[in-house]
């Protein structure tokens, strides 16, 4: 091809996907929409500079207001989680934990988490699976015991565990995330062996900022490092909040140790995040999990399996559903999204003993995130479990769930909890003459 014809299909292709988007229902629960406002500064000449350094002590000219915006930053995300510091350059959640096991750990350490079955995120994986935390690191992990009946770490057993192995970091956090975590039980335990307690909240920093979920500074974290596009709303970047006393070693492993330029668009944007998350946070995170609890509820009564029935299905915005009376996780994932409802497999606890694999694994992890952000309540989580349903359970057609899912999308086009704007949640800008 031309170089014009690439540059036309590039945009051809991301037209299609904003098109897509607009017609279909985003259950994914890592991901989420940003404002109108957020999209903006993500385009501002921000993007074009460089800024190394802390405020005030950049390697670079040119960076007095970049300076003030990050200053900025710094001061709501304080506010906002009551944090004593914090460090907005981390460019995604992975850099804040990688930063993290910089700052507290040394290589062959040990490192007490979830396994990625039980709902561990890859940055905490050992070195064998190609994790962050074993691979880059070079930390030896060990896993917490985990209740799968309750989705939740075991107290007791990992109590004991504690004791017995003697990790010099114990971090809470994951990717399937129903239930607080026990961090006021264990974080004592872990201190007492000499440990640091680190609280991974990339999934949950919206419902903790709006005072829905559990509050790990008070319970004994001293670390809570996060990304801060899903339940917090904003652009694809990171930020580690942290006690006093960890400031100067948390900043020296983040500048120089794993960022250069920290994406200063990004840290303009989340400014506008922290700001929106403190007006309207409160109310989306209380109707985040409204919708995952009515929506496990529906899928639940419905036929499909979603997990911890007798605990209200979940406490945040994650459903986790045992989806194997119908197929695998993979090929249920690709139905669904056929039918233009956006989902993704995920491995049950059980599935590495039952043969299965990621690509294949038991289950389905649904988020309900987006869709409260696009004006969705309880209502409207019992039509898309009647949806996802008609796929699963009865097989109907997916081309004619994907029809009757764009005439349903057609009302939810506007972004919700956030400053007013006339721009649409899928909206294309155009900026280039060319297209």
């Amino acid at each position: 091809m031309k170089s014009e014809e690439y540059m036309k299909r590039v945009f051809d292709l991301v037209h299609q996907h904003h098109e897509w988007f607009r017609n279909s229902i985003p259950l994914i629960a890592s991901e989420n929409v940003t404002s109108p406002a957020v999209r903006e500064l993500l385009i501002c000449d921000f993007q074009h500079r460089y800024a190394e350094g802390w405020p005030g002590e950049r390697v670079y000219a040119g960076c007095k207001y970049i300076d003030q915006v990050e200053l900025l930053a710094m001061e709501l995300a304080r506010e906002l989680f009551e944090a004593e510091h914090a460090n907005v350059q981390p460019i995604s959640g992975v850099t804040a934990n990688l930063a993290t096991y910089t700052a507290l750990t040394d290589p062959g350490d040990t490192m007490m988490c979830l396994s990625i079955a039980m709902g561990g995120h890859i940055s905490m994986g050992k070195k064998k699976f190609g994790g962050t935390a074993g691979a880059v690191h070079g930390l030896e992990i060990e896993y917490f015991p985990f209740d799968e009946t309750r989705m939740n770490i075991d107290v007791e057993a990992a109590e004991e565990k504690i004791k017995q192995v003697k990790p010099k970091l114990v971090t809470f956090g994951g990717s399937v995330f129903l239930f607080p975590h026990p961090v006021k039980e264990l974080a004592p335990i872990a201190k007492d062996v000499g440990a640091h307690v680190m609280y991974d909240a990339a999934h949950v920093a919206g419902l903790i900022a709006g005072k829905h979920f559990q509050d790990p500074l008070r319970e004994g974290a001293e670390v809570m490092t996060c990304s801060t596009h899903k339940t917090l709303p904003g652009p694809q970047h990171g930020m580690i909040l942290c006690t006093k006393e960890l400031a100067d070693r948390i900043n020296r492993a983040v500048f120089p140790g794993v960022v250069s330029n920290h994406h200063l668009h990004a840290v303009a944007a989340l400014v506008v995040t922290l700001a929106e998350m403190m007006k309207f946070g409160k109310e989306y995170a209380s109707q985040i999990i409204k919708n995952a609890k009515a929506l496990g509820k529906a899928l639940y009564d419905q036929g499909i399996n979603v997990l911890c029935a007798d605990l209200g299905f979940t406490q945040s915005h994650i459903l986790l559903a045992d989806i194997t009376k119908y197929g695998d996780g993979g090929t249920i994932e690709q139905k669904l999204e056929n039918a233009n409802i956006i989902l993704n497999r995920n491995l049950l606890p059980w599935d590495p003993r039952q043969g299965r694999n990621y690509k294949h694994p038991g289950g389905i992890r649904i988020g309900t995130s987006e869709v409260t952000r696009l004006g969705m309540k309880e209502r409207e989580m019992k039509t898309i479990a009647e949806f996802i349903v008609r796929v699963v359970v009865d097989g109907e057609p997916e081309e004619r769930i994907a029809q009757e899912v764009a005439e349903f999308r057609k009302e939810y086009q506007k972004i919700c909890y956030c400053f007013e704007s006339p721009i649409e949640a899928y909206e294309y800008i155009s900026l280039s003459s060319s297209q």
